[in-house]
């Protein structure tokens, strides 16, 4: 085991020893979690459960009645999460691009290959890297390691990262240096947002109550 897969392991541990497992990602089906990856773009989890609910009570849940709902009406039920008339859009792009591509079943699409639903996840516009990973992860249960702006702040932080290092870069050190293991990367970055959210924190981190201090010592 070289250092930099002890120190990536090491972190998990003192993680999980603190705040247990997360039980992410908060959603009754698939699709729900793939709607919700869009929403959460710019914006907090609280604003995206009051647009989820909306699109609930409306019992527009559901691939075909979002596919085929007016731009306006959608843009309207997702209002709580802000910027509504781009995610309206950046929605239709991506159901779109399912009807096209895999006959309008996520099944199709979680059963193709990752790197190919991968691919395709990235042509639909509105549809970047952290989307992508998050559906494929979260929704469809295939090993890609999720990073974004909380795991570069943690981990640049500690060295193990350069500040520059770009969104590939930093998915590398995970995917590298752990077990593909679908379970454990869901895991691994909701722990990360967790001690981000908690102590990391972009001004003013608490490093001396942060349970990666001991990194430090």
């Amino acid at each position: 085991m070289n250092s930099q897969q002890k120190q990536v392991e090491t972190i998990y541990q003192l993680l999980f020893e603190r705040y247990g497992p997360q039980g992410w990602w908060p959603a009754e089906s698939a699709f729900e979690m793939m709607v919700g990856a869009v929403l959460t773009q710019n914006t907090s989890w609280t604003n995206v459960t009051k647009a989820l609910e909306q699109i609930k009570a409306a019992g527009m849940m559901n691939y075909q009645s979002l596919l085929n709902v007016p731009h306006k009406l959608l843009a309207e039920l997702i209002k709580p999460s802000g910027y509504y008339n781009l995610k309206a859009e950046r929605l239709k792009n991506l159901l779109q691009m399912i009807e096209n591509s895999y006959e309008g079943s996520l099944e199709l699409l979680f059963a193709d290959e990752p790197w190919a639903a991968r691919d395709n996840l990235l042509q639909v516009k509105g549809v970047g890297p952290e989307t992508a990973d998050s559906i494929l992860l979260y929704g469809g249960k295939h090993s890609v390691f999720v990073v974004d702006a909380y795991t570069h702040r943690v981990f640049s932080r500690h060295g193990l990262v350069p500040a520059e290092c770009d969104y590939n870069e930093l998915q590398e050190l995970f995917m590298d240096n752990l077990k593909a293991d679908h379970q454990l990367f869901n895991e691994y970055h909701a722990l990360i947002v967790k001690v981000a959210k908690s102590y990391c924190k972009k001004a003013k981190p608490n490093c001396q109550e942060c349970p990666l201090g001991v990194l430090q010592e």
